[in-house]
């Protein structure tokens, strides 16, 4: 018999992949472009989203020890992320449900310059297999059911030897508040639903997981907001 919850995820992994192989990959890929034409709340949720990732590269950056170590970068979009980490000297396996991202993702990379390749192959994160020295993924659990979460944490962090940096949107009563209130004026191209999670939830999945809290940080613009983790195997 197939739970309700198992139903739902399969569902939400479907509307997914479609909406970010079609509609959703203009937008969003203009979205994660520095010259993309984009509207105020695109813009705003752009920068947000580049804190993010500005401040996992501070961290990377601090340690100065990833030259060389293998990573995998699970929802990597069209590799805002991955690139800079593959520039840093990092071996990158980055993949993504949207094959067109991992598509706009290969193109973008073919035109830097890396000791090391990055390479980016369309799939589902629960697909996802092998072991890396550091996993990332970012903004991705947003697309994941409160039921599902802690499985996806834990799915991630079996692929990781050393490290997992996440990030996710926090349920609390504000950004809570946010969203119902987002929910009441749904753009045209708002086809994806999306779940909020508490972050004593997460951080529990990364103990059972078997890993423990490092470093945290928190982005919160007008339109955009993450929660950003990095666990280490304790």
């Amino acid at each position: 018999r197939v739970s309700t919850s198992s139903l739902r995820m399969s569902d939400d992994k479907v509307v997914v992949k479609e909406y970010f192989n079609n509609e959703g990959f203009d937008r969003w890929s203009r979205i994660y472009s520095d010259d993309g034409e984009v509207n105020k709340v695109q813009l705003d949720i752009r920068d947000g989203h580049q804190q993010t990732v500005d401040k996992i590269l501070k961290w990377i950056d601090d340690d100065a020890d990833l030259s060389g170590k293998t990573v995998c970068d699970a929802g990597c979009g069209v590799g805002s992320l991955a690139l800079p980490l593959a520039q840093r000297g990092a071996k990158v396996e980055a993949s993504d449900i949207s094959e067109a991202m991992v598509n706009e993702a290969s193109r973008r990379a073919a035109m830097g310059s890396f000791k090391t390749m990055p390479k980016f192959t369309p799939s589902d994160l629960s697909a996802l297999s092998g072991k890396y020295d550091t996993v990332t993924c970012v903004d991705v659990m947003i697309h994941y059911p409160t039921e599902e979460m802690a499985g996806m944490v834990k799915h991630l962090a079996s692929l990781a030897d050393r490290r997992l940096i996440i990030s996710f949107a926090p349920k609390t009563w504000y950004y809570d508040l946010l969203k119902k209130v987002g929910e009441l004026f749904p753009g045209p191209s708002k086809t994806t639903r999306a779940y909020l999670h508490p972050e004593e939830d997460v951080v529990t999945a990364l103990r059972e997981a078997g890993f423990e809290l490092r470093r945290t940080e928190m982005t919160g613009t007008n339109f955009y907001f993450s929660r950003l983790l990095e666990a280490v195997r304790s």
